[in-house]
């Protein structure tokens, strides 16, 4: 017994090791990132981690900086992002909640062809997507960006459908026993149950915006008020500026990730809670 428990308690320390080293690898770039950006010294690359000197001139020079404006293309990254995202949102859920609780004739066959629509990536089409935006003059423009977001959101409902699966159709039944319908059940019934996936859907619908680059480039083009944080970014590091404003690209970096950050600790409540009250009621 006493073996036992000793091999046992090996393993646990083991595996905390590895995790320990394997989250101090996954945070040396983290902290590299927000290290540089505060970096007094110019130069992309140097043979040294901590910085000699700190300053904040970084961050300003970024929001200063009228060939490269990075609080326009901020502004247009949010907008495009949240607008994409709860519009995303509610056609997710809503898909997801249809063809998992109503029936009609054609459901098995629609499945069938979404399932077999997500195996193909959606930058297989971008450039049909370009001409028929160009046919309708909407081409670098946000509008454009937001529509190309949202349109292709309602496919992918897979996950969420699996959710609405395990949630017991007995509560559905009860409901219309009650005389409520279809969307009382959805908003007072489903909805309040399904925290997490919502909260999931929420992040990568904002997510997916906030980091796209390949549809947005296309789109865009050359027009660099209506740029997004990742092209504006990436436009920053030419052969001629990659010294002088990598400090301000690193200062870039680390702020587009603040959004993100504070969805997902405000999100994380409701999600912990709606799994915690979704479990004690299944």
């Amino acid at each position: 017994m006493k073996s036992l428990k000793g091999v046992k308690k090996r393993n646990t320390i083991l595996l905390y090791i590895i995790l320990s080293v394997m989250a101090f690898v996954w945070v040396i770039p983290i902290v590299w990132i927000i290290l540089t950006s505060f970096r007094a010294e110019g130069g992309a690359f140097v043979n040294y981690f901590w910085p000699k000197h700190y300053t904040l001139h970084n961050y300003v020079q970024l929001f200063t900086n009228s060939q490269y404006p990075f609080g326009r293309w901020f502004l247009n990254t949010l907008f495009v992002s949240v607008i994409s995202g709860v519009v995303s949102t509610l056609f997710v859920l809503s898909m997801a909640y249809s063809l998992s609780r109503l029936k009609f004739k054609l459901k098995g066959p629609f499945l069938k062809v979404a399932l077999v629509l997500n195996m193909f990536p959606g930058f297989m089409a971008m450039f049909a997507i370009y001409y028929i935006l160009k046919a309708a003059d909407l081409t670098q423009s946000l509008l454009a960006l937001i529509l190309v977001y949202i349109s292709g959101a309602g496919l992918g409902f897979y996950i969420q459908k699996g959710f609405f699966d395990t949630i017991p159709y007995s509560l559905d039944e009860s409901a219309m026993l009650d005389g409520a319908t279809k969307w009382e059940i959805f908003t007072k019934i489903t909805l309040p149950l399904s925290k997490p996936i919502i909260v999931f859907t929420a992040l990568t619908a904002f997510i997916g915006p906030w980091m796209d680059f390949i549809f947005a480039q296309v789109i865009m083009g050359d027009n660099v008020q209506n740029y997004t944080v990742a092209i504006g970014l990436y436009s920053m590091m030419t052969k001629e500026t990659a010294n002088s404003l990598f400090m301000s690209f690193a200062a870039g970096s680390v702020i587009i990730a603040v959004p993100i950050t504070i969805l997902f600790i405000v999100l994380q409540r409701f999600y912990v809670s709606g799994v915690t009250s979704g479990s004690v009621k299944g």
